[in-house]
Parts: structure tokens; sequence; C-alpha cells
């Protein structure tokens, strides 16, 4: 904020400066004196000022260029669900940086060519961004982006198994903060041979409500969440005229704690007594930290060997590795189940290491025999196993002299593969259709721990495999420069998967038209439709989607007057599936339709009485029926009024309102007005 500020004064100075010029050469001149100026100079003054009016010095360049937009924001006070309305919109109010854009450029090519700023939406806001770039043309490049997401989530009705009685807490929230940091230097650019430097840096924090599981229980506690990783990489990158080369090696550093507590009385989900007695929980201090590393080696290469053939493939071989700690002290009326005994009191801790090798790979190439036909085949593998062990050491203390102590030992393994073999063939029938035909093959197995309900049947592992055929075919027909009409479809009939609900035997088409009906008039519409179903008699999974979009953009005079933009979307989603319920492993049916309408549209309109005048007015609405029928709806309005050359007012009001049939509770509505100024530089 410091350098926007300095920035801005530096703007708010050169157009002072500008103005103070601009008086200086209005001032009136002095009257002539009755000796001619010419006669009573030396020789050598007259020819250095006669040199000076025969070649006058240009006119300094602009050295920074852009805008910049700050204000005020006020929120109204919302009314409904504040909780609903922070998980939705989230903006408060106070003073703003609306956004930011930026140019500047060195004439003289000292230290930089130019150097770029862009920022949005700084001063609290849910989602706010910053990025710079400077270059030296032939010398270096760096670039360095930042993003500040504030999260949060909480929705009553989301994860409330005791809704019915009700409770208005979600067992599930979220109130966290993330931060992304990439930075990348590059020596040399467009240079033959290039070095470069990245570096990134993603971290988390926040606090939220989540369950301590215990057996027969599930009690909601207080958490609080902390994780960050950063990744180094560096390299060398060969550009040659018929191939490429990049070779890197990087390494990243992981850390992962998360901390539950909890103090009072907590009755948990269960709201009846167990053989005769109420399970609780008085006290909790749970903990676990993650520390992680890895070495990692890319290699990315293309050719062109000849005019009719491109090669390229990438590789990468990674290590990463973790070391686990895990701390465990609970109070209250617990149940053993195994002994049908109650305890008051645990206390566990756990150590454990994970190791990871990974190892990924693509190839492919573009094949053009002949100037109609064009083929594009490609093969990616990706294969890891994960090798764990640790040490649970647990105590119950049933009473002061009854303590159950054991210490278990754990050795774990997942072992994944999976591969993917594709090729299209693209035919020119005539200048204005294009055929397309494809085939994709994924194969694939992997072994994991097996369940506690399928351990009798399937032993310590259970593997599973992945088979799918998908048949691939297009079409593209340009009918002119002005209607252009797309049409994609896939098909596979599944052997097997991994999970109930991935893609098995499945039906995909989307087909998009684009129309130029006018110079000042666009067309656009999209079809999409999918259908998955898995007939396996235990899973009988089935899944339909559907969605049709249209789009218009109308910008008559080239948009001297007004100009509008809008689409309408009608959507339909039905998913059917049975599942076994975790509380008395009985199988339940899940059902969920949504039918749904959606609309955005933007009409901006200049001022003719107030040159740069504009005005704008529009706005979204979404509305839905089925499984969750909900309403939101969001209008907007906008104004830009010019105050002087270089300066404009802007002003905003926008309304969030959201409505929920079944959660009315969860309702919530909103004004936002923001007014600020508009530098432009």
């Amino acid at each position: 904020m410091k350098r926007i500020g300095f920035l801005l004064l530096l703007s708010l100075l050169r157009l002072a400066g500008g103005a103070g010029t601009l008086a200086a050469q209005q001032e009136p001149k002095p009257a002539a004196a009755e000796v001619k100026p010419d006669e009573a100079k030396p020789a050598e003054e007259k020819k250095t000022e006669d040199t000076a009016a025969e070649s006058p010095s240009p006119a300094a360049e602009q050295w920074i260029s852009g805008n910049i937009d700050f204000g005020y924001r006020w929120r109204s006070g919302v009314g409904g669900n504040m909780q609903t309305y922070r998980s939705v919109a989230n903006y408060g109010s106070g003073p703003k940086l609306f956004g930011a854009d930026l140019l500047i450029t060195d004439p003289k090519s000292r230290l930089f060519d130019t150097l770029s700023l862009f920022a949005t939406t700084w001063g609290g806001d849910p989602n706010q961004t910053l990025r710079v770039a400077v270059q030296k043309r032939g010398v270096y490049r760096f670039q360095t982006d930042y993003r500040d997401i504030a999260y949060f989530n909480y929705l009553s009705a989301y994860a409330n198994p005791n809704l019915s009685l009700g409770s208005m807490m979600s067992e599930r929230t979220y109130d966290i903060r993330r931060r992304y940091l990439n930075s990348s230097l590059e020596l040399r650019p467009g240079k033959r041979i290039i070095p470069y430097l990245e570096f990134s840096h993603d971290a988390n924090d926040g606090t939220g409500i989540t369950t301590f599981e215990a057996q027969s229980n599930q009690y909601p506690v207080n958490n609080r969440v902390w994780d960050g990783q950063n990744v180094y990489r560096g390299g060398v990158r060969f550009e040659m005229n018929r191939w490429h080369i990049t070779l890197e090696q990087g390494g990243s550093t992981f850390k992962d704690d998360n901390r539950t507590y909890w103090s009072g009385l907590n009755n948990g989900n269960r709201t009846t007594p167990y053989f005769g007695q109420n399970l609780t929980l008085s006290n909790l201090n749970q903990a676990y930290g993650i520390r992680g590393s890895s070495i990692f080696e890319k290699v990315i290469a293309t050719a062109a060997p000849t005019k009719w053939l491109n090669l390229y493939g990438q590789f990468l071989y990674a290590e990463p590795k973790n070391d686990i700690t895990y701390s465990e002290n609970a109070q209250g009326n617990f149940l053993l189940l195994s002994a049908l005994s109650f305890y008051g009191s645990s206390y566990d801790t756990l150590t454990g290491a994970a190791r990871q090798p990974h190892t990924s790979a693509t190839f492919g190439f573009e094949m053009r025999p002949f100037s109609r036909l064009r083929i594009v085949d490609s093969v990616m593998t990706d294969h890891y196993h994960t090798a764990s062990a640790g040490v649970l050491a647990e105590q119950l203390f049933f009473t002061a002299a009854n303590v159950q102590s054991a210490i278990t030992p754990a050795v774990d393994r997942l072992v994944y593969n999976y591969n993917q073999h594709e090729v299209n063939a693209f035919f020119d029938i005539t200048s204005k259709i294009t055929l397309r035909g494809g085939y994709r093959f994924v194969w694939g197995d992997a072994q994991v721990r097996s369940s506690t309900l399928n351990e009798p049947l399937t032993g310590p592992f259970e593997s599973g495999e992945l088979r799918r055929h998908v048949g691939i075919a297009g079409l593209n027909y340009r009918l002119s420069q002005k209607l252009n009409v797309n049409f994609q479809f896939e098909a596979s009939d599944g052997i097997r998967t991994y999970f109930r609900t991935d893609l098995q035997d499945y039906r995909k088409a989307n087909a998009r038209a684009r129309y130029q009906a006018l110079a000042s008039l666009l067309l656009t519409a999209n079809f999409t439709v999918m259908n998955n179903r898995n007939p396996v008699p235990t899973v009988d999974y089935s899944f339909q989607s559907r969605t049709n979009t249209f789009g218009v953009e109308w910008a008559p005079q080239g948009s001297k007057y007004f100009s509008f933009y809008g689409d309408y979307t009608r959507s339909s989603l039905r998913s059917d599936i049975e599942y076994l319920a975790p509380q008395f492993l009985n199988w339940e049916r899940s059902l969920y339709r949504e039918n749904a309408h959606v609309g955005v549209g933007m009409l901006e309109m200049k001022l003719p009485q107030l040159p740069g005048a504009e005005l704008s007015l529009g706005g979204s609405v979404f509305i839905s029926s089925g499984s969750h029928p909900s309403r939101f709806y969001e209008p907007v309005g906008r104004v830009v009024l010019p105050l002087r050359k270089h300066v404009n007012w802007t002003a905003e009001w926008r309304f969030y309102g959201v409505s929920d049939i079944f959660y009315s509770y969860e309702a919530f509505r909103a004004h936002i007005f923001q007014t600020g100024l508009r530098f432009t530089l």
C-alpha cells in the first residue's frame, strides 16, 4: 500500500506540475525595452540563443500511465442471516483501493524498460490481488503475483445432524485466510539459453468447527488450522529453431499444524443414552503436526524435425516424505465397544512417517501427412506408491486403579497407477467443414488398506482396477466468417472404475454456435448434456446433467451511445444412488434434483450531455427448484462522471438477496454502496 500511495502522490504532483506549466505559458510577456536585446548581448550568447531557437528540445515523454481507483464502501445493516452473508459476499465497510493498473517506462532503459503494477480490491476485501512485473529487454524479466483470500463458510443447514432438533450450528465451518505468492525471474529472455528461478509460497491459517470422533458419538469442537508450503525451482531453457528443452530441479517444504480443543459439557450428536448412560465430552486437547519435504526433477522437450511432424514430451520424478506427530488428551464419559465398558479419560500419542516416490511422464506428437489431415497422439502415465509406518501408544482410564495401555504398530501402503492413451484425427472435408474422430483408452490399478467392514472378506489390503474405452467424435462447420458451429461427442462403456460415482457408462455431448449477425451484434449458444450410469447391482448409480446457454453482445455504432451483453442459462441435474448409512449400517437412498435458471446482463450507456460520463445497469439472478430450491439476486447500478480531464467520480450500488424455501433462516439481504475517484495518468 505504501508503494501504491507513493505512485499516486507522484501522479498528483505530475498533474499539478502540468497545470503550473500551462499557467506559466499563459503569463503575459514583458514589454520590449528601448535597446534591442540582440544589440545588448555578446555574439556568443546570441549564437547560443539562435541555436536553441532553431532546435527546440522535444517534449518530455510520459513515464507513467494507467489509472487508480480508490474510495469508500458502505455496507447497510445485513437483514437476515449474517453468517450466510459472510459465506456468500463477505464485503465490509471502510476505505478501499478498488483497483490500480500502472505502467512505468524508463526511456533511457537504465535499470528497466517497463515496470507494471496491477492491484484489485485492497482494504480488507475477501479477495485481494497484486501483480508486479519488471523487465529489461534481453537482460531479465521478473514477475511476482500475490493473492490474499478470506474464506468464510458457515451454513447452519450443512453438516448439522441435529438440525431437526433446532440446532443452528454447522459442524463443518471455516474462517480462514489463505495467501499465495508466486515469483519468477528469467535471465536473458528472448535469447537461445534462458536460465530462470521461481519461488512460490502458499499459507493458510484460521479457525473453525470440526468433530471429535469417539466410539458411538461425535462431538463438535473448536478447531485451529495452519499450513504452509514453499516451492523452490530453477532451471534453464534452450530455445532453438527446431527444438526446445527445459531442465528443471526443485524442492518443496510443507508444514501442517491442526489443533482441536474444548472445555465444558458437550453431549455430542447422540441424543439418547447408550447402555443406560449418556456419552459426553468435558475436556479435549488434540493436535497433530506434519512436516514434509520433497526434491523433484523435470524435463520438457519439444521438437519439429520436419514441417509435417511435431514432437513433445515431459518427465517428472519426485520423492516426497512426511513425518507426523499426534497427541490427544480427552476427558468425559466414553464407551469402549469391544469391551462394552465406560471409561473417563484417554491419552494417545502417535509418531509416523511416510514416503511417496512419484513418476509421471507424457509423450505425444502432431503429424500432418498431407494438408487436409492432422493426427494428434498422446500417452500419459502416472505412478506413485506411499509406504508409511507408525506407532500408537494409547491409555484408557476406566478408574484410578484400572488403566488399559496398548502400543500398536502399523504399516500401511497405497499403490496407484494411472495411464491414458488418446489419438485424434482432424480431417478437412472442405475449407468450411472439419471432422474429428478419436479414441481414448484409460487403464490403471490401485491397492489400499481394507476398510474395517471389508477386511474380513478381502484381508488387510483391497485392490481396484480402472478400464475405460472412450470414443470421440466432432464436427466444426464454418459456414462463413459470420457463423461457426462446433460439435463434440464422447461415449464410453466402462469396464471397471475405482469409485461408485466415477464415470462408467457415460455419454457426453457439447454443441457451440457463434453468429456475427451484424458488425455490432454477436449471438452465441452453448448446449451440454452428460449422462452417466453404473449398472452394477450393488451400485445402480445414475447421473444426468444438462445445460443450455444463450448469449448476446450488442454494441451499435461501436458503443458510441450504449452497449449490452447478457446470457441466459437453463440447467438441470439429477443424481440417484444408494449409500450405507454409518449410524446403523443400513442402506438409504440419496436422490438429488435441481432445475435452475441463471441470467446475467449489463447495459452500459454513455451520456451525450456529459462527455465521458457513463451509466451501467444490470446484474445477475439465480432461481432453482428441486431438492434444494433457492433464489439469489444481485442487481447492480454504476455511474462514472468526469470532474476534470484526468479525474472521474465513480459510484456503485449493489444488492445481495438470498432466499431458501426449505431453510428460510439462511436467507439474507444487504445493500452495498461505494464511491470514489478514478485518476487516469
